[in-house]
């Protein structure tokens, strides 16, 4: 299955964000990686800040170069605004919803429950990432895996709630009552960035 597995905190600090989770990392050296990276200076171009700003989506929501741009094309082809379309269509991927639900505490994390066969999409077993969430479909642990000490731990220290899902702890059950909007998805990332990259 492909998968980014190089350094993280390289890629953290080179954005200066944790987007792989809390990081000390970041307070240690609040500077990009490399070594030059405590003394640049100079201006970055118009392209390499869309540049930047797509790959930091694309490591955010653990996609690889195809995957995201596959993902851009049918946010093109939907009605609407395409940065917006293509970052709910993002929030929309399963392994994302299993960590924004708080099953997993990381999205790597989530990836793996899924890929491991410990959740289910509507009474049947997903182990597909990148599978679609759809608005009314419920996301729960497999009965078997809801003893496991790493998930229950997640559940009961469930962080952040999300106004378009909603939790059973008991039952280890969600659904997604209707796609994010804009506002609510709580990553900083500037989609319109990565609109003008694509379009040249």
């Amino acid at each position: 299955m492909a998968r980014y597995r190089g350094p993280k905190q390289k890629i953290a600090r080179r954005f200066k964000e944790p987007i792989f989770g809390p990081s000390k990392a970041l307070e240690r050296k609040p500077y990009p990686p490399g070594q030059h990276g405590r003394n640049r200076r100079r201006r970055e171009s118009e392209y390499a800040v869309q540049l930047k700003e797509k790959q930091k989506a694309k490591y955010t929501y653990g996609l690889l170069e195809k995957q995201f741009k596959n993902l851009f094309d049918k946010a093109t082809r939907k009605q609407g605004v395409t940065g917006e379309n293509l970052l709910i269509f993002l929030e929309s991927r399963l392994d994302n919803t299993v960590f924004r639900l708080g099953i997993a505490r990381t999205r790597r994390q989530a990836r793996q429950f899924v890929s491991h066969r410990h959740i289910m999409v509507n009474g049947r077993i997903v182990n597909v990432p990148s599978y679609e969430v759809k608005p009314d479909d419920v996301i729960a642990v497999r009965p078997k895996s809801r003893t496991l000490e790493v998930i229950e731990d997640n559940v009961q220290r469930r962080g952040r709630r999300f106004s378009w899902l909603d939790f059973d702890e008991d039952e280890m059950k969600g659904k997604l009552l209707h796609r994010p909007d804009r506002q609510d998805i709580p990553e900083n990332i500037d989609e319109q960035l990565i609109v003008e990259l694509y379009s040249k």
